[in-house]
């Protein structure tokens, strides 16, 4: 078991070495050897673990080669005091909600194992190790919440001028400490754009010693599997065993991403559908064939306004750049604007649920 670079599977390197480094020298993503598949015991009895429980078992078959057992268990225990919680709004239409941890974004799940990870890797360590992040809005706020006061580790925000909700860049300044946010003239990929180029310069990498927290980062993607896990064992408490299909707002594509590797790691999902604003290259990809990166257009889901997925390789990467295999798997939608307002005024009125943009 190793991770190697999409760029090059003969670079491969352990797990501390993926997630401290983030990006590989040829600027591809880790990607995971191996993606186990869980025991059928496991998913037969699912609706008798803890969410926990359930975090603990994906992380022993899929880190358990890097990290003792002891260690994972006190690296959930440390990271999770909430979960995700089904809201059914018919019998047939269900909402995994994603926003009870403390930033109140889904990012919560995977920036607070990421630093509980991180914070044990470097725990013997004299030297400070920097974060650098770009964040579209609710990434800052998890990474800051779940990094905040970590020892040895000083963070830095790049977020986009104007382009995050008043809330969020209260979330983002306001921590101090070892936080540090800083606001950019451009869009989310201008900051995105940033954070690589930084990662690959070799004087500003030995001096600081960087990580990224952003979904670039295997240490991100990993624990955003755990609640689809979950999100099954909750759908079978309500008698429902078979053709679930999960809509996912998606924005930089690290959250269908962790619901694709859980896929092949066993889990009975039927199809995922990629749904995004009007940035929808991969939408456009799954119907043309053709994929073409943008620049990032302004909408109201804010958060999802990615013109250059990074994660879009990583699909690429489990499907052996098959696009006959990604569509068997995965669906495009996109709403603009005026849908998505359509779309959540639908909700309320239908079935008494107040939607966000990107939900």
């Amino acid at each position: 078991m190793h991770f190697y670079s999409t760029n090059n599977k003969e670079y491969k390197v352990d797990l501390r070495t993926a997630v401290m480094q983030s990006l590989a020298p040829d600027k591809g993503l880790y990607m995971p050897s191996i993606l186990p598949i869980l025991p059928k015991e496991f998913f037969s009895s699912l609706q008798s673990y803890t969410f926990h429980e359930i975090c603990c078992e994906v992380s022993y078959h899929l880190l358990g080669h890097w990290i003792n057992k002891s260690d994972i268990d006190n690296i959930i225990h440390d990271a999770y005091d909430f979960g995700a919680q089904i809201h059914s709004l018919s019998p047939t239409i269900h909402a995994l909600e994603l926003w009870h941890g403390p930033s109140l974004a889904f990012k919560d799940f995977g920036a607070r194992f990421m630093a509980k990870l991180m914070g044990n890797f470097i725990k013997n360590s004299n030297k400070r190790h920097t974060i650098l992040v770009a964040t579209s809005g609710d990434t800052g706020g998890a990474v800051a919440s779940g990094f905040f006061n970590t020892p040895g580790i000083d963070v830095i925000i790049l977020y986009p001028k104007g382009k995050v909700s008043a809330l969020q860049e209260k979330q983002l300044t306001t921590f101090g400490g070892n936080i540090q946010a800083i606001e950019i003239e451009g869009s989310f990929d201008d900051c995105q754009s940033l954070v690589k180029f930084a990662f690959l310069d070799q004087d500003i990498n030995e001096k600081y010693t960087l990580s990224s927290a952003n979904s670039i980062n295997i240490a991100r993607l990993i624990p955003q599997s755990f609640y689809y896990f979950d999100m099954f064992r909750q759908i079978k408490t309500l008698g429902i065993d078979g053709n679930i299909v999960v809509s996912v707002p998606s924005g930089n594509f690290g959250n269908i991403t962790a619901g694709l590797m859980a896929k092949k790691m066993g889990l009975p999902i039927k199809k995922f559908i990629a749904a995004t604003n009007v940035n929808h290259v991969v939408p456009t990809y799954l119907e043309t064939g053709d994929f073409h990166p943008t620049a990032s257009m302004p909408t109201i889901s804010n958060a999802m306004d990615v013109g250059n997925p990074s994660n879009f390789v990583r699909i690429m990467d489990l499907y052996q750049q098959d696009i006959q295999s990604i569509r068997k798997d995965i669906q495009g939608f996109w709403l603009d604007d005026d849908g998505t307002k359509k779309a959540m005024r639908h909700a309320h009125e239908n079935y008494q649920y107040i939607c966000d943009p990107h939900g």
